[in-house]
């Protein structure tokens, strides 16, 4: 096979996604417990007026600082309504303060509708409110007592925290401190960390300097950021226009800074990907040296075409389409476990696919997308938990794969197909019904060279992660080649109490390792990304990959739905998995 063709093949499907974003874990540096706040006038989201004083008749008022972007304040808008109902009848009040100046009125009242929150929701033009309170992020309460006074500050419960969330909240800390101030009794937690989007202040910065956002941010936004943060898509706010980007400066940059966006998990000293989306030191820069200078828009002139996106298929119209049986019901908060189903696509002869698109129906509550092969040779039990090669992936970013000429991904006859679905609730009640597009080659005799897919998989009988080790370690190898192979990608795989992930390839004579391919140090199991080479690796006879995977079940993993279990092999995400998906090319 020539250099050029192996090159080619990189066009394969990368899965790379974009979903929890924004949020951060930073307490505040200014503690006004025991303050006294004055009372302020606003209009709310109809434009009448109403004054801190009208609530002076309640035991308590809690002021919730809400965005109506912000991830996190769309899951906890319905939670604060949920909790006005149940403490409503004991004289507390909630009241809803937006001071993000990104956010009109229109906003706000959609935002009231879309959730079905019936306390005040006020606009608080120019961040006076806000900065009266020192709030920093949406959302972050504050619980007043009759006489206005601060007595707890923080979040409403540990449900969700920096890139992803709990299956409930273990300790409400808000509802708690509620019922003690009801109670008369002292509040024993009075502050906590808070989650969420930066408040987007009204800056005294004026713009100056000569990086404009129409002539150096633009590009990077269109080129790194675009597929994710526009209208319609799973990431929470637009970055289409100067307009969409005033009022996230400041999350903007605490993203970058601490690496979070655009999500990528590799370490960069072993290998280079063709998918790494990450900005490069100068274009970060570049990003906060703007920032800084007060985000001058420019010239008009300057401004780049944005890219266009193509509605509908994005390949070839496909032969056949695979369709989720039934439409899901995606809930509006919480977590969804995965949605697994196993589809006969009724194939009586091997296929050969040369182009596959997985096309999500409801794109702003789909995380990603997986197709696997199932061998016939599997047996029913086995279907879930021995998935094969992935053939078709999306999430966020990702693009539809087509191979090259003379290349294809053969599948047996009487092959069946899994779907893996995971879903990202976002504030209200939806519903998805996803469907994959498959063409196959017109001619198979033409194929000249195989796409293929293995799983570097610990035996699932074996294993087994006792509870509460944080560092339990597990080993799986590949299978020796008998030939050289091209090796194409890397996809890591584990669940909730995944921590790390390596793929080393080793000399077979000596057990040494002669190189490390991928190294994961921080495996995220919200982003399944396809680690896609941007020079494929030759891997020659006497030699296979080694891939090193480390759970953690303490309860130092936030994600860890039980500590106290131990867990085993399953599909559903309180279980575990170790898989080390590989794609390749025979040469």
């Amino acid at each position: 096979m020539s250099q050029r063709l192996i090159l080619t093949l990189l066009a394969v499907a990368c899965l790379l996604s974009q979903s929890q974003t924004a949020w951060s874990n930073k307490p505040s540096t200014e503690s006004h417990i025991g303050k006294k706040i004055s009372p302020f006038t606003l209009d709310n989201c109809y434009g009448r007026a109403v004054s801190l004083d009208e609530f002076s008749d309640r035991k308590a008022v809690v002021v919730a600082f809400l965005g109506t972007e912000c991830p996190l304040a769309k899951l906890y808008g319905p939670r604060l309504e949920a909790l006005q109902n149940a403490f409503g009848k004991e004289k507390v009040a909630v009241i809803g303060i937006n001071s993000n100046k990104q956010d009109s009125l229109t906003e706000i009242l959609a935002y009231s509708h879309r959730h079905k929150i019936t306390f005040q929701m006020l606009k608080d033009l120019g961040n006076k409110v806000a900065d009266a309170f020192a709030a920093e992020r949406t959302p972050e309460v504050f619980l007043l007592d009759s006489t206005f006074t601060v007595r707890y500050r923080g979040r409403i419960d540990d449900q969700y925290y920096v890139g992803g969330s709990r299956a409930r909240p273990e300790v409400s800390e808000l509802s708690n401190a509620i019922k003690q101030l009801l109670a008369g009794e002292d509040i024993t937690v009075t502050e906590t960390q808070v989650q969420g989007c930066h408040i987007g202040r009204v800056k005294s910065v004026a713009p100056t300097g000569s990086i404009t956002f129409n002539k150096h941010i633009a590009p990077i936004f269109n080129n790194h950021c675009m597929r994710c943060h526009r209208e319609g898509e799973i990431a929470p706010f637009n970055l289409t226009r100067y307009e969409d980007v005033v009022g996230w400066e400041d999350t903007i940059m605490e993203v970058l800074e601490e690496g979070r966006m655009p999500p990528w998990f590799a370490n960069p000293e072993h290998g280079e990907f063709a998918n790494d989306p990450r900005l490069s030191p100068e274009q970060k820069q570049l990003v906060f040296s703007w920032i800084e200078n007060g985000m001058p828009e420019g010239d008009l002139v300057d401004l780049p075409t944005p890219p266009q996106f193509i509605e509908g298929w994005q390949m070839p119209e496909p032969d056949q389409v695979i369709t989720m049986p039934n439409a899901f019901p995606v809930k509006a908060e919480g977590t969804v476990d995965y949605q697994l189903y196993v589809i006969d696509p009724k194939w009586t002869e091997d296929k050969y696919i040369v182009a596959t698109e997985a096309r999500p129906q409801n794109r702003s509550v789909v995380h990603h997308i997986l197709l696997h092969i199932i061998s016939p040779e599997t047996e029913t039990k086995d279907y879930l938990s021995k998935r094969g090669p992935i053939v078709a992936g999306y999430a966020p970013g990702a693009s539809a794969f087509t191979a090259p000429d003379q290349v294809a991904i053969k599948v047996k006859a009487g092959s069946k197909l899994l779907l893996e679905m995971h879903y990202t609730p976002n504030g209200h009640a939806q519903k998805d019904q996803s469907s994959v597009g498959i063409c196959f080659a017109k001619d198979p005799s033409k194929i000249k060279h195989e796409l293929k897919g293995d799983a570097v998989s610990y035996p699932r009988r074996q294993l087994m992660i006792e509870p509460n080790d944080p560092h339990s370690t597990k080993i799986a190898d590949s299978k020796k080649t008998r030939q050289d192979v091209a090796l194409i990608s890397m996809t890591p795989h584990m669940h909730l109490r995944g921590k790390s992930f390596r793929y080393d390839l080793i000399d077979a004579k000596t057990d040494h390792v002669i190189e490390t391919l991928l190294d994961v140090p921080a495996y995220d199991f919200n982003w399944q990304i396809k680690y896609i080479l941007k020079t494929p690796k030759v891997i020659r006879p006497g030699q296979f990959i080694r891939c090193t995977a480390v759970f953690d079940n303490s309860a130092n993993n936030l994600a860890n739905p039980n500590p106290e279990q131990r867990v085993r092999w399953g599909p559903q995400s309180e279980h575990e998995m170790m898989i080390g998906f590989v794609e390749y090319i025979p040469l």
